[in-house]
């Protein structure tokens, strides 16, 4: 993965959150604080403000700069979650990477977020779309990206009629069945990306 290859995949990922930054606003405005959108946007911002010096490293210290930068920028418990997720990858990944590769660093890495958020599946977050994702990567085969969008779409919508356990929407109990969560549904997007990336590159 070239230098050019690794800065079309930060913006792409980094377009996609920024032109859904409303949508994701509002899904939290619904059961959280109101500002999942309007924080992931000013992280991803910041990584297109920057792009050019992440893209410059090797592909592992790329992801852990946007990871860094995620931290910094975005707040709140998206922040740390997403940077670990990024940073972890990061660790695990060289510009040489097979579909194996990426399986293995992705199961690291949603780990490390289950670790740093203190949450499960089942619990209405990020990791209801994460773990899914994950088990696609690990069985590989052919439509993979397909898969990937397919799976990381449906396990967002699969949060709506969920309780949230853990997070600010857990405080309203019941009150948080009926509406996606903004995590899942942003992990949701970044998958989504990711993938159309992969396409892209076949």
């Amino acid at each position: 993965m070239d230098r050019e290859t690794r800065k079309l995949l930060f913006e792409t990922v980094a377009h996609r959150v920024i032109d859904s930054a409303d949508e994701l606003t509002d899904l939290d405005r619904a059961i959280g604080d109101g500002d999942h959108g309007i924080n992931m946007r000013r992280g991803f911002e910041a990584v297109l403000a920057t792009v050019d010096e992440l893209s410059a490293k090797n592909l592992g210290e790329s992801l852990k700069g946007v990871g860094t930068t995620l931290v910094m920028k975005v707040g709140g418990a998206s922040g740390p979650l997403y940077g670990t997720l990024f940073m972890s990858l990061g660790k695990s990944l060289a510009d040489e990477v097979t579909y194996e590769q990426t399986a293995e660093a992705f199961a690291i890495a949603i780990e490390a977020v289950k670790a740093r958020g203190k949450s499960d599946v089942g619990q209405k977050t990020m990791l209801d779309v994460l773990f899914p994702v994950a088990r696609v990567l690990r069985e590989g085969g052919p439509d993979i990206t397909a898969r990937l969008k397919a799976t990381a779409n449906a396990a967002a919508e699969k949060t709506i009629p969920m309780r949230a356990i853990r997070g600010r929407a857990s405080f309203l109990g019941e009150r948080s069945v009926g509406h996606m969560d903004p995590g899942a549904r942003s992990s949701a997007l970044i998958v989504d990306a990711v993938a159309e990336f992969m396409e892209g590159l076949a």
